[in-house]
């Protein structure tokens, strides 16, 4: 029976690069998103290129109902996961602190944190079902240095940090693998959606340097799951090389 990895966000960036990474070394996949058109793009961009199956699981991991009532509606057949990437995520302007919106802190915390605790929650049975199950947090270098005009979108990637070391100790005793990745600069739709569509910003961002790729960060996932079931990752933080953390970068 071929392993199945749940994939949130898996609509584009990491995550999509993930559910090609994870297809090409035979996984099965459930995917999730929001918008089910780009779902069905990834599918069938997949689908013509490997022999896997793939199930769809449209949802806002925002919204706990909605959550909890299309993970109760996967097929038997699909009920066992063995690799959850908790990739939905987002920052949301760049702002200083008392001149942030209410509306982007709501947004960030609610599916930064807020998801990624309802989707592992409700998906917990289907991996205690896996002979080998594996927990796989999106994090940032955010969560390790906050920044000027970071405030809560680090706050909310911290608070991965805590909770993946928390599920780790917690989940200790179903031998279940926790393992948080946080990267550095990578070039996807991220900084587009944090400026609210102006790409001449968001260029700005890598402007000088060789960035991480979504399938840079992919590689670095797949293999952190491939290991020999006694070894776990715990925590990862990876960085294009012209990037030595959040302040200091050789631009070119």
């Amino acid at each position: 029976m071929p392993k199945i990895a749940f994939i949130t966000g898996a609509g584009s960036g990491f995550g999509k690069a993930c559910a090609e990474k994870f297809a090409s070394h035979g996984y099965d996949l459930i995917l999730n998103g929001r918008r089910e058109e780009r779902l069905l793009t990834v599918k069938e961009n997949i689908e013509g290129k490997y022999n896997t199956a793939i199930l769809l699981s449209v949802f806002d991991v925002r919204n706990r109902g909605d959550v909890f009532s299309a993970i109760d509606k996967i097929p038997s057949g699909w009920q066992h996961v063995d690799v959850l990437i908790n990739n939905a995520g987002l920052a949301l302007g760049r702002d200083y602190f008392d001149e942030a919106g209410l509306d982007d802190w709501d947004t960030m915390i609610d599916t930064n944190l807020k998801g990624l605790l309802y989707v592992t929650k409700a998906l917990l049975p289907m991996l205690r079902k896996s002979s080998q199950p594996h927990i796989i947090n999106l994090g940032s270098t955010a969560a390790k240095e906050v920044y000027e005009k970071g405030n809560v979108y680090c706050a909310s990637k911290a608070a991965v940090d805590a909770v993946s070391q928390s599920m780790r100790i917690d989940l200790l005793r179903q031998g279940i693998k926790v393992t948080a990745i946080h990267p550095g600069a990578a070039e996807t739709e991220f900084s587009i959606v944090r400026f609210k569509g102006d790409e001449a910003i968001a260029k700005k961002v890598y402007q000088g340097l060789q960035p991480l790729t979504a399938d840079d960060v992919a590689d670095v996932i797949y293999y952190c799951t491939s290991l020999p079931p006694h070894v776990c990752i715990n925590d990862l933080v990876i960085t294009c090389t012209q990037q030595a953390n959040n302040f200091y970068f050789n631009r070119r």
